[in-house]
């Protein structure tokens, strides 16, 4: 599976000039005048910016879990918890941020645990839907580990929802995805979902 975006336009670690010169315009539509005082380098801070929320375009999540694979015969329910999670609404460009918790069950193989929360930081850090960014998780961890069974919830606040539209501050979405025995196995599911309670 290939997970990197091929249009993805490189930015340095300093920050895309074009991208600078496009935040000035939008400031200017706005109706600011980007030579004030608190303004001058907002164009280059906003494209610093972005280059570190969407940098999980430039990494491939594969690769991640791959360089840390060690062969175990541990075959019980693998748990990583309350992973904390910030990623920007495709829609509305929006943060949306909160939790996931990621299970699998090990068929010959582990992964160091780090890595966990290191693909959730890869596929957060594009601009998302809970929705695929729940599937994107489960699907990476299942084709690249190929244990018996994988899950993933995420419970997350959405600007989008808060800040405009429906304007209902205290919202939150949870989203759910599962394969192989969490998906199979009603026993084995449930007990994912207390030990995440």
């Amino acid at each position: 599976m290939v997970y990197l975006h091929s249009n993805y336009r490189h930015m340095s670690d300093n920050y895309n000039i074009d991208l600078a010169k496009n935040i000035k315009s939008v400031l200017t539509e706005i109706g600011e005048d980007p030579q004030r005082e608190g303004l001058i380098k907002t164009p280059e801070r906003v494209a610093k910016s972005m280059s570190f929320l969407t940098n999980g375009y430039k990494e491939n999540p594969s690769e991640i879990l791959t360089s840390a694979m060690f062969a175990e015969s541990y075959s019980q329910m693998v748990l990583v918890k309350d992973i904390e999670l910030y990623s920007l609404c495709e829609h509305h460009m929006l943060p949306f941020f909160g939790k996931a918790h990621i299970a699998y069950i090990p068929d010959g193989h582990i992964v160091g645990l780090s890595k966990i929360p290191r693909i959730v930081d890869v596929f957060s850090r594009r601009l998302q839907v809970q929705e695929r960014l729940t599937d994107e998780i489960k699907d990476c961890l299942q084709g690249t580990l190929n244990p018996k069974g994988v899950a993933v919830v995420i419970e997350a606040q959405h600007l989008c929802m808060q800040m405009r539209g429906v304007q209902k501050q205290h919202s939150s979405t949870t989203t759910s995805a599962f394969s192989g025995l969490f998906m199979s196995d009603e026993k084995t599911r449930s007990e994912f979902m207390k030990l995440i309670k």
